[in-house]
C-alpha cells in the first residue's frame, strides 16, 4: 500500500484498537437504564441535565476502572512506535473522555507518544460517527483532512473517515464486516504495520 507508506498523519481510535476491547457496552446500558438499540452517548445527551449528571458520573467511574485495567492489542505498541520514530503526526479519536484516554495510553505505555491537544475526547467534538473532530485535527496539524488515516476497530471510525475524504483503516476484526467503508483492512496492528 505506497499511499498508507507515505502517509505521516495518523489518527486512531482508542478501545478496541490500541487496546484490547473490555467494554460490556450492553452492561453499561442496563446499568444506566438505556434502551439496548440506544447510543450511549446519544441517550445521555437528550436526557435532561439533572437526570444526565448522574449518569454521565457513573459511566466516567466505569470507564477510569476500564483505564487502569487497559492492556495494549496485539502489534499496537510496535505500529505507534514505529510510525512515532518515522516523524509522523499522531492523534487520537474517542469517544471516551480525553483525561481517561490519556490514563488509557499510559497504562498502555503509549502515553509520551500523542500530544494531549492531539487526543480529542467526547467533549472537545461530537462524538463519532460525527467528522467533527478529525476536522479539528486535521485544522490543528494545517493538513487537508484527505491526508489522514483513521484507525479504527467500528464502523463508527469508518464512517468518520468517509465523511472527511480520509484514508480508512479497519484492524482487530477476524474479518471486515464493512468492506465498503474500510479502505483496507488488517486483522491487528501486526499485521497493518507489515502492509505499511
Amino acid at each position: 500500500m505506497k499511499r498508507l507508506a507515505e502517509a505521516r498523519h495518523w489518527v486512531f481510535d482508542l478501545d478496541g484498537t490500541l487496546t484490547l476491547a473490555i467494554h460490556d457496552f450492553a452492561a453499561i446500558r442496563r446499568a444506566l437504564d438505556i434502551p439496548a438499540e440506544h447510543d450511549i452517548l446519544q441517550h445521555l445527551a437528550a436526557l435532561p441535565e439533572s437526570e444526565a449528571a448522574a449518569k454521565h458520573a457513573w459511566l466516567l467511574e466505569h470507564e477510569q476502572q476500564l483505564a487502569h485495567a487497559a492492556q495494549p492489542a496485539a502489534g499496537a505498541v510496535e505500529l505507534v512506535r514505529s510510525l512515532a520514530a518515522r516523524g509522523c503526526r499522531l492523534g487520537i479519536l474517542t469517544r471516551n473522555a480525553r483525561p481517561l484516554a490519556q490514563l488509557t495510553l499510559a497504562t498502555i505505555g503509549l502515553g509520551e507518544c500523542f500530544a494531549e491537544a492531539d487526543i480529542i475526547g467526547r467533549d472537545e467534538a461530537p462524538p463519532k460517527p460525527d467528522p467533527g473532530g478529525l476536522l479539528q485535527i486535521a485544522e490543528r496539524w494545517q493538513v487537508r483532512p484527505a491526508t489522514l488515516v483513521m484507525v479504527g476497530d467500528y464502523r463508527f471510525d469508518l464512517d468518520c473517515a468517509r465523511a472527511v475524504g480520509a484514508t480508512s483503516v479497519l484492524v482487530n476484526l477476524e474479518q471486515n464486516p464493512w468492506p465498503e467503508l474500510a479502505d483496507l483492512f488488517a486483522r491487528d496492528c501486526h499485521e497493518l504495520l507489515g502492509l505499511i
